[in-house]
């Protein structure tokens, strides 16, 4: 469930250089249209809680997946900006109900098992997300259109996630969840919170923003663009596959925090880079240091219960809310490169919030 998530927000977040250039929008407009994505995941809430109170998590996966999907075919055919954003707002609104479901029944795994799994099971969902960004580039670099894209992946992806429910072994019991567009968390959960917002902000901005930069600062190619996502995914993959290992040996906060500035230092290196090739190795990295921030943040959040887990997502999303249009406001007025260095800005600002965390262990 994990990986067809990833391959779905993969093939999105791939083909956004194309999609913009299609519909010919300029950085503003273009971090207007991702708000809309951030808009719609702050207002699932009511949604997520409908749909798992009344069918549970496993149910609430197979409905808003589907959804999901139906959403992907209209982004690839929307002929204007303003049916993009209608879109791009529903993406938001199916994406976070399907989130929610996928990682409450992770963190209930957690509980009732005691081991951690929540860094491989994310980077599963990395593999999914790789292989979706990288079939975006290869559609793109066949001059394959978004529209013809999506609607190729739509019948196969629906058939294997109809297929992964039923072969899931999770029970239909009805689980408890925050109504509220938003419940921010307090005390020492704030900080999990804020963790979670900046790590949404950026890991967002890069997967919708990278191949925009490539294209405008050395004229990348339709294939090469989506690339730097693809590189950015590929690098979470594999430290996910071995954190909760590494969990165990050094601690969720140290790897945060260190992972963190890793990141900046990633992000920084492709805002210097004299070229498209060598940018990628920067986004890579980029993409090792930030991958444990969202599995040990929803882990630690998780294991306060429902409510806590629900509160640090409220604020993730609000992450994602405002990460577009300050990367698009910053791109129109200063340029991609700085766009990408406030990235990495932001990175730095989870290396310190996360080395004053107690939850964090």
């Amino acid at each position: 469930m994990f990986a067809l998530f990833g391959v779905i927000m993969g093939s999105w977040a791939g083909r956004i250089p194309s999609m913009a250039e299609r519909v010919h929008v300029s950085h503003s407009a273009l971090s207007m249209v991702l708000l809309m994505g951030g808009l719609g995941a702050v207002i699932s809430y009511p949604i997520s809680s409908l749909l798992m109170g009344k069918y549970g998590a496993r149910k609430t996966m197979l409905i808003s997946g589907m959804a999901l999907l139906g959403v992907l075919l209209a982004i690839g055919i929307a002929p204007t900006v303003p049916l993009l954003m209608l879109a791009v707002l529903s993406l938001g609104v199916t994406a976070s109900t399907y989130d929610v479901a996928v990682n409450s029944a992770a963190t209930r795994s957690e509980q009732q098992t005691g081991k951690s799994e929540l860094s491989k099971l994310h980077g599963i969902g990395c593999a999914g997300s790789l292989a979706g960004a990288t079939m975006g580039s290869l559609m793109a670099g066949m001059h394959i259109t978004p529209g013809l894209h999506f609607l190729m992946l739509a019948a196969p992806l629906a058939m294997l996630l109809w297929m992964a429910c039923q072969s899931l072994d999770l029970p239909d019991t009805a689980l408890k969840v925050e109504k509220k567009k938003f419940s921010l968390p307090r005390g020492p959960l704030a900080l999990l919170g804020a963790i979670g917002f900046l790590g949404s902000m950026a890991e967002g901005s890069i997967a919708d923003w990278s191949g925009v930069f490539l294209k405008e600062r050395f004229h990348a190619s339709e294939g090469l663009a989506p690339l730097a996502l693809s590189c950015f995914s590929a690098m979470m993959l594999v430290s996910r596959m071995f954190g909760d290992k590494l969990k165990v040996r050094y601690g969720a906060k140290r790897l945060v925090t260190v992972g963190a500035m890793v990141a900046a230092a990633g992000l920084f290196f492709a805002v210097l880079s004299p070229g498209a090739r060598v940018a990628l190795v920067g986004f890579a990295v980029a993409g090792l240091g930030l991958s444990l921030v969202f599995p040990f943040v929803f882990s630690a959040a998780g294991a306060q219960g429902p409510l806590a887990l629900a509160g640090v997502a409220s604020m993730a999303y609000s992450g994602s809310l405002m990460g577009p249009p300050l990367i698009g406001t910053i791109a129109q007025g200063l340029g991609m490169q700085a766009a990408i260095a406030y990235i990495g800005a932001l990175a730095l600002a989870i290396a310190f919030v996360a080395n004053r965390s107690r939850l964090l262990r």
